[in-house]
């Protein structure tokens, strides 16, 4: 509407401003004379105007007239297009600037005008493999998804456009949520274009999502071929897969076939701790507690992580508490300085109640980098020593407000998970779990707090009968207790209050 307002108003504009021309060379005095083969021709300034308008007209005429005589030539010459591409030419030259104009108004995020520009051009040109690619993609921008559907339909009847038809409708069903059809769809595109970066990207995530670690590995070494991720990338993301296919193979019970798994994953990326956690469980059910102590040494030395120490302590899960601190030490002395060398070697002491000796390898953690567990290490050797209670509640009330310490976090979204997975829960990344600190706000107990009883070994509840042994089991129920009581004493008073 405001288009056709302007251009209107435009048109008014040239005919007021020629008519002004007009009346201005009618009144002007004085003229031209043109003197040619002793003829002298008088025109006025009107008619020196017209005179130039028709010289310009006749040799625009001359010029078109020679390009057609031009084409003839070539026709008579046995170029049968010849005569056909001058008249379509300027079809052409019409045609290819809608084109330029529809691209200009994509890039410039105007929908609907680039649809119009694009069927503008379709008509001069009958170049749908061009004007299509525009339209689908306006369609998109200008929110009509049926549209765009419908022209990527088209595009899949042309081997030229079949890709790109593929790939947008592929991408559609992904907005839609529908990743069963678009896993097909990328796998069809995948298999027109094997180096394209994106699909193989896009074809990746949905193979991991829908656990298809075998198809996810296949495309992981497509990646590598052609170039788009690096060696020692792939290696790690390969690991990540073999350990998700491992994982499957445990499942469905077939053991010898899961324990092959682990250990080649682990094999593949010796620091990936939960690789290597499952490589050395399959050690231990084969009796090769030196295979397993192997691996784990090596993945402790990467990174201490709890699950690691869990595992090493089911190497020998009979042992005393005094014979699991000596075996333990092949571990502690990897990284003595590292702050999760420091709880586990604090909490191996607390199970054989030495409390000076787990306060001592505890040294100054709770206090330099307090977090919830090392908060709650240190209120049970505070217990097992003997302190007031105030003092052990003190502690675990600060350990309620204070850092949850390194846990399983998605680096994409930085959202947390309990345990380790190669698909983040929530945004459905590959490979992005970091076992790293948690901003404060968030509360969520890191894997590691229920380290103790798997290195004090399991126990029945019947077994149980000097309360000494479970001292630091009562802990977290004095607080509770107190916590219940200050509760109930809110309430009487408020019952109070109100009579």
């Amino acid at each position: 509407m405001i288009w056709s307002l302007v251009k209107i108003l435009c048109f008014v504009a040239l005919v007021v401003a020629a008519t002004f021309g007009v009346s201005q060379l009618l009144e002007t005095s004085g003229g031209v004379r043109i003197s040619l083969l002793n003829t002298e021709f008088s025109l006025s300034p009107l008619m020196a105007v017209a005179s130039l308008v028709a010289l310009l007209l006749a040799f625009w005429l001359t010029l078109k007239l020679l390009g057609f005589l031009v084409a003839v030539f070539r026709f008579l010459n046995g170029d049968e297009t010849a005569v056909s591409r001058y008249f379509d030419r300027n079809r052409e030259r019409k045609g290819f600037e809608a084109l330029a104009d529809g691209l200009m108004a994509l890039a410039s995020g105007e929908g609907r005008t680039a649809m119009a520009k694009a069927a503008r051009a379709e008509k001069y040109l009958n170049r749908p493999e061009l004007t299509n690619l525009i339209t689908a993609q306006a369609a998109e921008i200008a929110g009509d998804g049926r549209k765009a559907q419908e022209v990527y339909k088209q595009l899949l009847t042309d081997e030229r456009t079949r890709f790109v038809g593929v790939r947008g409708i592929m991408k559609q069903k992904l907005a839609e949520g529908d990743t069963t059809t678009a896993l097909k769809l990328a796998e069809k595109a995948f298999a027109l274009k094997p180096r394209h970066e994106e699909t193989q990207d896009v074809l990746l995530k949905l193979q991991a999502g829908a656990e298809d670690w075998s198809g996810a590995r296949k495309t992981l070494g497509a990646k590598l071929k052609s170039g788009a991720l690096p060696r020692d990338v792939h290696k790690r993301r390969d690991a990540v897969l073999a350990l998700s296919e491992a994982k499957d193979i445990l499942d469905e019970g077939k053991t010898i076939e899961a324990r092959e798994a682990a250990i080649a994953a682990n094999k593949l990326s010796p620091d990936l701790i939960p690789a290597a956690t499952l490589a050395a469980r399959s050690y231990i059910e084969q009796s090769k507690s030196r295979y397993a102590t192997r691996v784990l040494k090596k993945a402790w030395a990467v990174q201490p992580h709890p699950d690691l120490a869990a595992a090493f302590a089911e190497i020998e899960p009979n042992e005393s508490p005094e014979e699991r601190i000596k075996r333990f030490r092949v571990l502690t002395q990897i990284a003595p300085d590292n702050p999760e060398t420091k709880m586990l070697l604090a909490e191996l002491n607390i199970a054989a109640e030495d409390f000076p000796a787990a306060k001592r390898a505890l040294g100054d953690l709770a206090e330099t980098a307090p977090t919830a567990r090392s908060l709650a290490i240190l209120a049970a050797i505070e217990r097992g020593e003997g302190s007031d209670d105030s003092i052990v509640r003190g502690l675990l009330t600060k350990a309620l407000t204070t850092s949850r310490g390194p846990q399983w976090i998605c680096d994409n979204c930085q959202n947390i998970h309990s345990s380790w997975g190669p698909v983040c829960d929530n945004c459905g990344a590959f490979d992005t779990m970091a076992w790293k600190e948690a901003p404060k706000s968030e509360i969520s107990m890191p894997s590691g707090a229920d380290m103790l009883p798997l290195i004090v070994g399991p126990k029945e509840a019947s077994e149980i009968e000097d309360a000494d042994s479970v001292e630091t089991h009562e802990v977290i129920t004095v607080v509770a207790d107190d916590i219940e009581d200050a509760v109930d004493a809110d309430e009487v008073k408020e019952t109070t209050d109100a009579k």
